[in-house]
Parts: C-alpha cells; structure tokens; sequence
C-alpha cells in the first residue's frame, strides 16, 4: 500500500493517473476537449491541464468532468488489486480535492473505500476549510449518509437549509439537489458515504 506524502509531493502521480484516465474517457467517449469543457461547465484549458497532469481538479470539477464522461470520481482511483476487506492506517489513504479555500472550493476528501469493480458503496473522510463549498449544487443517482465528527456543516437539501455540528448525522436521496458548505471558524470533518458508488 502506498503510504500518503504531504499534498503537494503526492500530488503528481495521482494527477498523471487521474488526467491519463480522463483523457481515455473522453476519447472512448469520441469527445474533443471543448466538448468536454463544454458539459462539464469549465474551460477546454483547465481540461487540458487536468488530463495531462498539470492541474488537479477541485472536489467539484471532477466531480463534473466525470458525469460528462458517464462515469465516478471513485472509477478513477480503482485499484487492480481486488481484496474482500480493507485496512487502511492514518496516513495511507489517497487524497483528492483542495485543502485553499480562498481561490478555491476548499475541500478534500481521504477515500475510506478504495473503488473496485463489485462495491456497492464508497466512503470519504470529507475535510472543508472555513469558507469552503461544494463549489454549486449536486444532483446524482443514489443515497447519501454521514456523521459530522467536528466543526460547522451546512447542508443544503432540495432548498431546506441544515446546520449540522459535532455529533450530528444527515442521509438523503442524491437526486436531491444538494449542496454544502463551512460557514464555522474552523475546519469541518465528515465521514461521507454513498450508495452506489456515484461521487
């Protein structure tokens, strides 16, 4: 198991592995770059850069770029290596997203379920700085659980805004438009689930 390096040195290879994966995508797809830009509401530059390992994509973004190609964030980051459980120590887990909130959407999640071929569910360890968002609203197929383990949530479901803290837990159909935010000081914890793999 590859163990986690700070943000920065990590990086590269998950943005080789995830541009490389994106540009398959589209080709298998028969999708020039503006098209994809196109649908996934960014500009045919970003999406270059994020396909040739130049940019890593904020939370949102690949979530978008994704839906454009019919496929998750979690089909990225699937690993060869099928095992029937899965033990994952402080430090190891893959990381995608944003720890700035103030250029960006300031979000990252540690992926608690590595994606496989089989699971029926994904989890994250979701982290948003104070000022960070989902970047607009999301609405996708499946089912959404999670359980607040620190600091200020709010959670916006088909319009009902919901202000979660420490020990709160929250589900809700994906087809609802959602969306999120930290409006607290300091940053918010989530661990997130959905059902069926769909993020």
């Amino acid at each position: 198991m590859q163990k986690r390096k700070n943000l920065s040195k990590s990086a590269s290879d998950d943005e080789l592995r995830i541009g490389a994966k994106l540009r398959r995508a589209r080709l298998m797809n028969g999708m020039v770059l503006s098209d994809l830009a196109k649908k996934a509401g960014c500009s045919a530059s970003m999406a270059s850069k994020i396909e040739n390992g130049r940019a890593m994509p904020s939370l949102t973004t690949l979530h978008r770029l994704c839906k454009a190609l019919n496929m998750t964030v979690s089909s990225l980051m699937d690993s060869d290596e099928v095992q029937p459980w899965v033990i994952q120590r402080a430090g190891e887990r893959t990381v995608i997203g944003h720890a700035e909130a103030r250029k960006g959407e300031g979000t990252r999640a540690e992926i608690l379920v590595p994606p496989t071929d089989g699971r029926t569910l994904e989890g994250f360890l979701v982290v948003i700085e104070p000022g960070g968002h989902s970047g607009g609203v999301l609405q996708h197929q499946g089912e959404e659980v999670g359980y607040v383990v620190e600091g200020e949530l709010e959670l916006v479901i088909d319009g009902h805004v919901h202000r979660l803290t420490s020990g709160d837990s929250f589900y809700f159909p994906s087809d609802l438009p959602h969306s999120y935010a930290n409006a607290g000081d300091v940053p918010m914890r989530a661990v997130w689930i959905n059902t069926p793999p769909s993020f």
